[in-house]
């Protein structure tokens, strides 16, 4: 074996092992949570020793801050805006919305389990907790972006408005299903979500006759 074909080889089984370390966390973070979690549970559960895990992650936390990480660029991908073939734009967000639902049913654990790390408070932030706000940044960013192409008339204290509504409605939808399991039809719930918000991103941009304000612009211009 050529020295190139070793060194992809090694490559190859660092991938594979730092995957099935990930997996294995998962799994436990799942049934025990954060605390619940430990590098010997995960040692247990993926086959590798202690020594593999400390070769990849620097500890714990590092370890749920890479499933996080992970978790999240799974979901990031169904935020994407379905193109005009798609139908309306009120149906184009629907369709976004229930994509990220169903990808959120299939990866849930950035937001399981950077929900239960953002709602505690301890002396020293996890890392897992800054990564979790982190992306949580990135993902209201990206569905302002969306707002704003769906509705270009609106301002950024509306859009600002919107996102955040849009984020703590998923949250909570999310949670819901937590709690209830496969009885809670998730991505329904996204598409009924989206089509309420949509909705009201159309009565605040500022030429809709429900707007209050645009209204009583109109009933001042001579």
């Amino acid at each position: 074996m050529s020295r190139a074909e070793s060194t992809r080889r090694k490559r190859a089984n660092g991938v594979e092992s730092r995957q099935r370390i990930l997996d294995a966390t998962i799994e436990i973070a799942g049934e025990r949570g954060y605390e619940g979690t430990s590098i010997a549970a995960v040692s247990a559960k993926c086959g590798l020793p202690a020594s593999s895990i400390y070769w990849h992650f620097t500890d714990k936390d590092d370890l749920i801050a890479a499933v996080i990480e992970r978790s999240f660029e799974t979901w990031l991908a169904a935020v994407v805006l379905p193109g005009e073939e798609a139908g309306t734009p009120q149906e184009r967000v629907a369709l976004m919305a229930e994509n990220v639902a169903r990808s959120l049913v299939d990866a849930p654990d950035f937001l399981r389990l950077g929900l239960m790390l953002a709602l505690e408070r301890r002396p020293t932030e996890p890392r897992g907790r800054t990564v979790f706000l982190q992306v949580r940044e990135i993902a209201g960013r990206k569905i302002a972006e969306v707002v704003g192409t769906l509705v270009p008339d609106l301002d950024e204290e509306a859009v600002r408005t919107l996102t955040t509504y849009a984020v703590a409605g998923a949250d909570g939808l999310f949670i819901q299903r937590e709690i209830h399991g496969d009885t809670v039809d998730l991505p329904a719930l996204f598409r009924l979500h989206a089509r309420l918000l949509f909705e009201t991103a159309l009565r605040l941009a500022p030429d809709s006759p429900e707007n209050p304000e645009s209204r009583e612009s109109r009933e001042h211009t001579p």
